[in-house]
């Protein structure tokens, strides 16, 4: 048994606890901010593909708010001439049919050719996006791609991409009047958190070394 005089004081403890505790929430908000402020701008650039991360499917194969926003933000870039083919990319979530599928006949409907548009089925998460598009961008001899996807979700993505050997635009969704303030408060947050337990994603850059 420890001597009394050994075991932490209380108002030591108390202190420990305060500072850890600021460091995280100091470490939350200030990625926070930094998730905000990159999903803000615009970042395009002449690419060899566009690459359009799905969203949620409602019942009946009912598009989201966010992933029609996604298409219609990838269909103007293409028809720009950002980009000579897109990538969508997304597989079957609680509802089917699969997120690109749904992306495809939004695409269509907005005046892209179908034939412009490859279908990317297997993704559940960013870091599917990420690992089962770079198959399909290698196989077709792209090196520079622009992802799109909600603002607060581009930093996270970009990274991803990066981890995987891209070059990596980013262009944000538009989300006014699709999202209250409270709402993208609380994903960009989310986001923060997320990154914030995966410290070493933060440190992947782009093929030639430089940090944007």
């Amino acid at each position: 048994m420890r001597p009394l005089a050994l075991l932490p004081r209380p108002g030591h403890l108390r202190r420990s606890v305060v500072v850890v505790a600021g460091v995280l929430t100091g470490g939350v908000f200030g990625l926070a901010w930094w998730v905000d402020r990159f999903g803000r701008r615009e970042q395009t650039g002449p690419a060899d593909a566009l690459v359009v991360l799905g969203a949620r499917v409602l019942p009946g194969g009912v598009p989201s708010g966010a992933l029609v926003a996604r298409v219609e933000q990838a269909a103007a870039l293409y028809h720009r001439g950002v980009a000579p083919w897109l990538l969508l990319s997304g597989g079957v979530g609680v509802h089917p049919p699969s997120e690109a599928r749904v992306m495809l006949d939004l695409m269509v409907r907005a005046g892209v050719p179908a034939e412009a548009c490859v279908l990317e089925e297997q993704s559940h998460s960013t870091d599917d996006n990420a690992r089962f598009s770079g198959r399909v961008l290698r196989e077709r001899g792209a090196r520079r791609v622009v992802v799109v996807s909600d603002p607060y979700h581009l930093l996270r993505a970009r990274q991803c991409f990066r981890r995987e050997g891209w070059e990596v635009a980013t262009s944000p969704a538009p989300i006014a009047g699709r999202m209250r303030a409270w709402d993208r408060c609380y994903w960009t947050v989310r986001e923060a958190f997320a990154l914030l337990l995966r410290p070493g994603l933060l440190l992947a850059r782009a093929p030639d070394g430089k940090a944007a």
